[in-house]
């Protein structure tokens, strides 16, 4: 497709030039299978870091793949605005012949003029970046006749000429001329921002899938360890039964806890298929039939020393300010605005143009010496003939002997341009309301890091929390053992002491997950996840 997307990206008559102008252009997209998926295979399964996870989700990932794509617009933006100084060249040929009724009384009255007349022209015409617009053109002819009036036949002449517009107040200068390239430049740079930014969702969402199946499989090892308690506790229950030191009444409660835990694990188990198929799709190993199958195993743990997490604001929000990608496109739209201003200036001007031209011609072709040629009735004859042809009339031409040239000026001043007046008002508005963007944003990060250090902190602190309260629920459910061991205890009180386990181990879980989401939110925020990744965007 790059032929045909950039045909004439070289000038004529280069070989390449035909090539991509002439050439077929291919239309049918080629999509790329998933590359490494099978690097990451150990036996039966897929094995993934959080490292090697995120590099296949930069390798494969549609959307990313979408996002890359999206400067491709504005870097073809440049090209079209340097389109207005590419040359032009044009030629064209024509061949007359026509038959009339003679108006000479010396070709009799019945007589028919018959002549052919076959010009030829070329010319190339090109806009320079200071604004000034030339010409120049070679014409030809050559023109037979049956006239008897005639002395060249057949008559050939030839012409060549140079013109000029130079701009002396509107369009005039190379600054102003590039005025669209310089916007289409600044708006390349919006975009690249733009997909930074998109990156960094992107990226961000992918790394929280990573967590959600590691969440998802650490509550799966909750409630089975919560089922084997169960169902260790069943089997001294029914032990007791047996011995007839519990009522048949109390191997009930033991039997739902168990039965309660099941349907827990069944759940759990559903959750990480479904949230190992999302992480499949991060890395298109769905499209994998050889991969998409292979169990998954997520070596980065969800547990992390909380020692090493502290983070001072201001440092923090300054650091923002310096990365974020949505502040830079909003601090690169007022440059937009500046040009557009200028640009709109350009257009309330005058529109005064220095004008200039000069030709010279030549003529030559047989050329008949007669007489009578002034006497209207009286029949001519041929005294002499000249032979001629074409280096005649180039020979004239190039000697510069037959030249008109000319110089002038031509004003164009509009009475009244409302067009122009309200293109510089909107150019204005726009600067103001990217001013006050830029405000917004400016605050919008710095509420967007307090808030993200404050969820950091408080999920250091529930962390910490939630280990102390598992810790004790442990200690709580060993002494209700032992207790129900030595029969001065209810095997109810034992069940609450397994339920309170259960739920303190998955709090920790859900905290320490939270936790790494909260760490991945305040990156994002910053503006340097894809720095702390180790990912570089080369659009």
């Amino acid at each position: 497709m790059a032929a045909g997307a950039f045909a004439q990206m070289s000038s004529f008559p280069k070989p390449s030039y035909f090539r991509e102008t002439f050439s077929k252009s291919q239309t049918k997209v080629e999509l790329k299978d998933p590359v490494r998926l099978k690097d990451f295979v150990h036996g039966d399964k897929l094995e993934l870091s959080l490292k090697d996870y995120l590099a296949l989700v930069m390798s494969n990932n549609t959307d990313i793949a979408i996002q890359m794509l999206s400067v491709e617009t504005p870097k073809n933006a440049i090209q079209r605005a340097m389109g207005i100084w590419d040359p032009r060249a044009t030629a064209q040929f024509t061949s007359q012949r026509a038959t009339s009724p003679s108006t000479s009384a010396l070709d009799g009255v019945s007589a028919e003029l018959k002549s052919l007349s076959q010009p030829l022209t070329m010319s190339l015409t090109q806009t320079l970046p200071t604004g000034t617009n030339y010409t120049a053109s070679w014409g030809g002819s050559k023109t037979t006749t049956n006239a008897s009036f005639t002395n060249y036949n057949p008559s050939l002449a030839s012409n060549v000429g140079i013109s000029f517009s130079q701009p002396l107040l509107q369009n005039r200068g190379s600054y102003v001329n590039r005025l669209t390239v310089m916007i289409g430049k600044s708006r390349l740079r919006i975009s690249e921002y733009g997909l930074r930014n998109q990156m960094l969702t992107l990226v961000s969402a992918a790394e929280s899938a990573y967590w959600d199946v590691v969440s998802a499989r650490e509550t799966l090892k909750v409630a089975i360890g919560a089922r084997d308690v169960s169902a260790e506790f069943l089997k001294l229950s029914q032990k007791q039964l047996e011995l007839g030191a519990l009522s048949p009444l109390d191997i009930y409660n033991p039997q739902q806890q168990l039965a309660t835990n099941e349907v827990s694990v069944a759940q759990a188990r559903f959750t990480l298929t479904q949230r190992e198929d999302a992480l499949r799709k991060q890395i298109a190993a769905d499209l994998d039939p050889q991969v998409r199958d292979l169990p998954l195993v997520l070596t980065d743990s969800a547990d992390m020393p909380l020692e090493s997490i502290a983070f001072d604001r201001e440092p923090v929000i300054q650091q923002a300010m310096q990365n974020r990608p949505d502040l830079k496109q909003a601090t690169q739209s007022l440059d937009v605005d500046d040009l557009s201003l200028q640009q709109a200036r350009n257009g309330l001007l005058p529109n005064l143009a220095l004008l200039g031209s000069y030709s010279t011609q030549g003529r030559g072709g047989i050329f008949f010496r007669k007489t009578n040629v002034f006497n209207e009735g009286v029949a001519s004859s041929i005294i002499t003939s000249t032979p001629g042809g074409l280096s005649d009339a180039l020979g004239q031409m190039f000697g510069f002997g037959f030249s008109t040239y000319q110089f002038g000026l031509r004003l164009t001043l509009p009475i009244r341009n409302r067009s122009a007046s309200a293109d510089m008002a909107d150019a204005v508005v726009r600067k103001k309301q990217d001013a006050l963007t830029l405000r917004t944003t400016q605050q919008t990060i710095r509420l967007d890091i307090l808030n993200a250090i404050t969820n950091v902190e408080s999920s250091k602190e529930s962390v910490k929390l939630a280990k102390v309260a598992r810790d004790f629920a442990q200690k709580a459910l060993d002494a209700e053992n032992k207790k129900y061991e030595l029969g001065t205890e209810l095997s109810q009180n034992v069940l609450l002491a397994q339920n309170a386990l259960a739920q303190a181990e998955s709090t920790v879980v859900t905290n320490q997950i939270a936790l790494r989401k909260n760490l991945l939110n305040l990156l994002v925020k910053i503006g340097t996840l894809l720095d702390e990744r180790g990912i570089v965007v080369q659009p």
